[in-house]
């Protein structure tokens, strides 16, 4: 499975990156703006927050759906066994974040969402002519505004090895999203599935910035661009005693956001979380 790398500062790039989508449903991006270190600061902001007990006191609100989500919360869809994991949601119009992670978490959001702007009308350059003209509106304004754009910062506690046969990280999914923008996590894990049923495994090298097209993505451009399934598997032999982190941001448009005939944006995410066990 060729999920690309790509230079963001190629003359290329747009183009490698649309293809990349296009034929697997990610991509690598290389070279991009967000420096390192901020990427690296704000995970140890979070590994920080979960490590203590004032996690407890930031509990998630249903209605808001922000805040902390404790150890195995969430359920993929159609799964009956629930992902080995805790998280946050942080969204800036509604929570404020816990003091210890709110110095750098806050920079990385902006910078990541004004990146994932920049990738939206990459990918619409390259959407063919007849699909782009039934859009709503384009897709950099989807998301202009928009108050659901969500970065989860995820702790992936070390394995006890008393785990359920069928448990992982994070089972299979397709993200909800029009895309999702995912700074390179601790740990190896991440794997995406080809058309074929095989799985692949995603580089998670220090630096680089992985994405990936979500099912919103996949509705408006009517499948051009397809929402590939993915998962994180549990680590084997020393890696199982350490944890895992990743900071996913997803790029979500307004809610009033006509995405189909049968859908806006609203209407599909309360469907979806409805589903993982979330509403």
């Amino acid at each position: 499975m060729n999920v690309l790398h790509v230079r963001y500062d190629d003359p290329k790039a747009p183009e490698l990156f649309a293809r990349s989508l296009r034929q697997t449903g990610f991509a690598v991006v290389t070279n991009h703006p967000i420096a390192p270190e901020l990427v690296s600061s704000a995970y140890g902001e979070w590994e920080r927050f979960f490590a203590s007990g004032e996690k407890l006191a930031h509990r998630f609100d249903p209605a808001r759906q922000a805040g902390y989500f404790p150890f195995r919360t969430e359920k993929a869809k159609g799964y009956a066994v629930s992902d080995l994991k805790e998280f946050y949601h942080y969204y800036p119009q509604r929570i404020r974040l816990p003091e210890m992670a709110a110095v750098h978490t806050p920079a990385l959001y902006a910078q990541l969402s004004q990146l994932g702007a920049e990738l939206l009308g990459w990918l619409e350059d390259y959407t063919p002519e007849h699909i782009r003209c039934a859009f709503s509106m384009p897709l950099r304004r989807m998301i202009q505004n928009s108050e659901e754009t969500l970065l989860r910062p995820i702790h992936y506690p070390p394995l006890s090895g008393a785990e359920e046969k069928d448990a992982i990280r994070a089972a299979e999914h397709e993200d909800i999203n029009l895309i999702t923008l995912l700074p390179a996590a601790t740990a190896p894990g991440l794997q995406v599935k080809d058309t074929e049923g095989r799985w692949h495994e995603v580089s998670c090298n220090p630096g680089e910035l992985v994405i990936n097209a979500g099912d919103m993505l996949q509705m408006v451009t009517q499948g051009y661009f397809s929402s590939t399934p993915h998962r994180v598997m549990n680590p084997t032999g020393a890696g199982a005693a350490s944890s895992r982190y990743s900071m996913p941001l997803f790029l979500h448009p307004a809610p009033d956001v006509r995405l189909s005939k049968t859908h806006t944006a609203r209407t599909y995410l309360r469907e979806r979380l409805a589903e993982i066990g979330l509403l």
